[in-house]
């Protein structure tokens, strides 16, 4: 596990990765939600800056508005309850493809500099070390959210130049190639990890460092990035969770199942 230099602090990494992960959406955008921390993410800005966000979860669920009570998965009854629209999967995943959500979120045991994640075989195909999930709903996020955002630990092994096997497409090998192969739209466009925020090169499409989170250096993050990690002229820090943000993720959260040290 990756450590962290920091001061005494009353709040967790996985407490600013999900105010991070908040920040991303805007209001009366349609959020395709994940599990976990994205979850808490949906709850957190839909609570605070983007009220009129829509959540739309794989199980086939559409919301307007909150849940009347705090719910650990997408599938707890009270994320049914008065939700706008009770589906399926398959209605879900065609408003993907009718290019009708905004954004998603996934993550994976593997990326690399083009955003590419692999969540299928360590080794690939033809020398299998590890067999991983699979994709689930991930490569169709991936290809058809008009973006994505990227959560997962930050760790060398997983941080590679290339990935083994490309599960949920990113740039492929830079600029053009999305287009080149038939995907209309989309890619990622953040990549929040346990040492800070990156984004992605408008030209190159590669991936640079945008902010480190509060005790992590520079050093920190390129050593922990399998290849030369550019590094954008204004670094900045990645804003502590607000006293408001905490105490609505303390509510959703109240046991830190999800947060927790």
């Amino acid at each position: 596990m990756t450590k962290h230099n920091t001061k005494k602090r009353d709040w967790t990494f996985a407490q600013l990765m999900v105010t991070a992960a908040a920040r991303e959406i805007a209001d009366k955008e349609v959020v395709f939600v994940g599990m976990r921390l994205p979850l808490l993410g949906f709850l957190l800005a839909k609570s605070t800056h983007a009220p009129e966000a829509v959540g739309v979860y794989e199980l086939g669920i559409v919301r307007d508005t909150l849940a009347p009570e705090p719910i650990m998965t997408m599938g707890d009854l009270p994320n049914l309850y008065r939700a706008q629209w009770l589906a399926d999967t398959a209605d879900a995943m065609g408003l993907l493809q009718q290019g009708g959500v905004d954004v998603s979120f996934i993550g994976g045991a593997q990326v690399d500099r083009f955003g590419n994640l692999n969540t299928s075989y360590i080794g690939g195909t033809t020398n299998v070390e590890t067999r991983l999930p699979g994709s689930g709903g991930a490569c169709d996020l991936a290809s058809l959210a008009n973006r994505h955002i990227i959560i997962m630990s930050h760790e060398k092994h997983r941080f590679v130049p290339r990935v083994d096997y490309i599960t949920s497409p990113g740039f492929g090998d830079g600029d053009g190639w999305r287009q080149h192969v038939g995907l209309p739209r989309g890619g990622p466009s953040t990549v929040i990890t346990t040492l800070g925020i990156l984004r992605f090169d408008s030209n190159t499409r590669e991936m640079v460092l945008a902010s480190v989170h509060p005790g992590v250096t520079e050093e920190m993050v390129t050593e922990n990035t399998g290849w030369p990690l550019q590094i954008l002229p204004d670094l900045t820090q990645t804003p502590e969770p607000s006293e408001e943000e905490l105490a609505i993720l303390l509510r959703f959260d109240p046991q830190g199942y999800w947060t927790g040290k």
